[in-house]
Formats: structure tokens, sequence, C-alpha cells
């Protein structure tokens, strides 16, 4: 005989537990039903139950450990990259306040810690976490790369309007999406044209600050797409990717403007830096809060748990004859999906 365990009274099957008396399991009242076929009610009989999954789902599960783990990354990568930057900003600091004598002193120092920060800049793919872009800005998703595509002139498409312009995106040349640019259409708009007709094709396309088209596409799709992607009427196209503008390339501390240039683009560097460190570290609180809430059983499960306790602890008949009850059925691929949940 199937039984389940109630914590509350829902039925007469079940009476309610009264304040100071003992929880008692009973067992299930089965509906009357007509009778099964016996070959049905073989297959019944034998069938395992299906394993007990967690509330959020093993792929919500996976998806919030992941973003833990892409925030954590982005945080020791970003104190690193914050570090070797205020570095850099004391030394350019002392060399513009000090001396002849000091700063020949300070160069060798510059230098080496403009080192330091281009190798730790270059390993960025693979000590970042994932999260974080070429420019070192944060996002709870996978990074981005963005890229413009030569000649792909979004005044010139308008000017050109009406027409219909068609991308494909891929080695074998499709599929095929095409986006129609009219004369009536804002720049706005026409990129809006342009990125829904790419989005099923993993790519997106947006203006930039300076009204430019410019395109992007998850960073680990990059190597696959940037030399297989072809417009309608110009074939296949070349993609350049859009400067990173993070740190100096190029430490100009031969003259006091060439220092002051160098100190100003670290200074925004730093600034960069820290609003991603926040980013991240918002992030990683949200998704630990909400990664120990899926954890956390519900109320009605501590409850069961506790009358099953209190009944395997009796040892009269009627206390035996519930928990055996209550067992029957039970299999080991279920009690290993219970154990999974802990």
């Amino acid at each position: 005989m199937e039984t389940t365990l109630r914590p509350t009274n829902t039925s007469g099957a079940v009476g309610a537990a009264r304040p100071g008396s003992a929880s008692r399991l009973v067992p299930a009242r089965v509906p009357e039903q007509a009778p099964a076929d016996d070959g049905a009610a073989a297959a019944t009989a034998t069938a395992d139950p299906k394993p007990l999954q967690r509330t959020t789902g093993n792929a919500g599960g996976a998806a919030m450990q992941d973003g833990v783990a892409r925030a954590q990354q982005a945080i020791d990568y970003l104190d690193r990259v914050a570090t070797q930057l205020e570095s850099l900003k004391s030394q350019l600091t002392a060399k513009l306040a000090g001396s002849r004598a000091g700063t020949a002193q300070q160069q060798p120092q510059i230098d080496t810690h403009a080192r330091q920060l281009a190798s730790t800049l270059a390993a960025r793919k693979k000590d970042g976490g994932g999260g974080l872009d070429a420019n070192l800005n944060f996002s709870a998703q996978p990074a981005t790369q963005r890229f413009r595509i030569r000649a792909l002139d979004i005044d010139a498409l308008q000017q050109s309007a009406p027409q219909t312009i068609s991308f494909s995106i891929g080695n074998t040349g499709g599929p095929q999406m095409a986006a129609t640019i009219t004369q009536d259409q804002s720049t706005e708009e026409a990129a809006r044209a342009i990125d829904r007709a790419i989005a099923p094709m993993g790519v997106r396309a947006s203006l930039d600050d300076g009204g430019a088209l410019v395109f992007s596409t998850a960073e680990s799709n990059w190597p696959a797409i940037k030399d297989s992607i072809a417009v309608s009427g110009r074939g296949r196209v070349a993609t350049e990717e859009v400067p990173v503008q993070l740190a100096p390339q190029q430490w100009n501390s031969s003259n006091t403007d060439g220092l002051r240039q160098s100190l100003r683009e670290v200074v925004q560097a730093l600034e960069r830096v820290h609003r991603s460190q926040d980013a991240a570290s918002n992030a990683l609180s949200a998704a630990t809060v909400e990664y120990a809430a899926s954890q956390t059983p519900p109320p009605e499960v501590e409850i069961a748990a506790d009358e099953f306790a209190s009944a395997a602890a009796g040892t009269d008949y009627e206390s035996l004859l519930s928990l055996t009850s209550a067992l029957v059925g039970v299999s080991r691929e279920r009690v290993l999906a219970l154990l999974g949940l802990r």
C-alpha cells in the first residue's frame, strides 16, 4: 500500500497534529477505482518512480554556479589589474613631481610595471572568468567582441534606400537573413532593422557613441565568424575589431606632456576597473543569494522530515506499520536523488 507524508491536514485521511501530541504517519487512502487490467497493473507495480529533481532544474542550478564562478574570477582578475594600475599611477605621479635624477631612476620601474600590466591584460580570456570584455567591462553574460564591417556605413545604406540587404554568416554561406532599409527610417531604426535580421545568427548590431554601425558577438564565436560574413552585393566582407580603449599602449614618458597623457589614461582605466569591480561584486552577491535560496528546502520538507523522525523513533506496532508502509515503492534512484538535494 502506497502512503504519503502530509505535514498538514488536507483531508479526513490524515489527522491534524495537535500541540503536545506525537506526530504520526497514517497510510493515505487509496481512492476506489475500477479493476485494472492485470498486465497494466503489473507494469505499474514494477515501474520505478521518476527521479526527483531540484526545484530550479539542473540547467538553472548549473547556470547559477557558472554565474558565481564567472563573478569570482572576474573580481580576482580585476583586483590584480587595479593593483598594477595603482602602481603605474604612483610611478607616473612621482616622476611628474620629481627631479631629473629621480625621474631617471623611476623610468625602469615604469617600464617594468607597464610590461606586467600588458602581460596581465593579455591573459584576460584565460584568467578573467569569461565575463570581461577587452575593455574590462563586466557582464553577468559571457563577454562579447565588438567589431565593424568595412565599407558598411549606415549613412551610405540610407542614401541608397530603399534597398534590401542580406547577410550570411558561416563558411557554408548560409542561412541568409535580410533587412529592409527605407528612406524614412532614422539611423537608429535602420540599425534596429539590421539587428533583427542578424540576431538569429548570434550577431547583434547597434550604433556606437559616434553614430557609426558596430556589431557584436560572443567572444567565443568571434574566431569562427570574423572571416565568414557575406553581404549581398559585396560578397565576403572584411571585419575589424573595435580598438581597445583601456590603458596606454605606448608609454610616452620622455616629456611632461607625454607623462600627463599616460597618467590621464591610467586614471581613466582605474575608474573603469572600479566600476567593473562593483558590477562583478553585485553580480556575485545576487548569484550567491539565488543559489543559496535554491538549495533551501521548502518548509513542508522540514515538517515532513520531523514527522518521519518522530514516527521512526516509536517502537509500537502502529508506528512501525506506518514507517514500513511509507517506504514501500521507494527505489534506490529516488533515495540517491533525495541525497543529491542536500
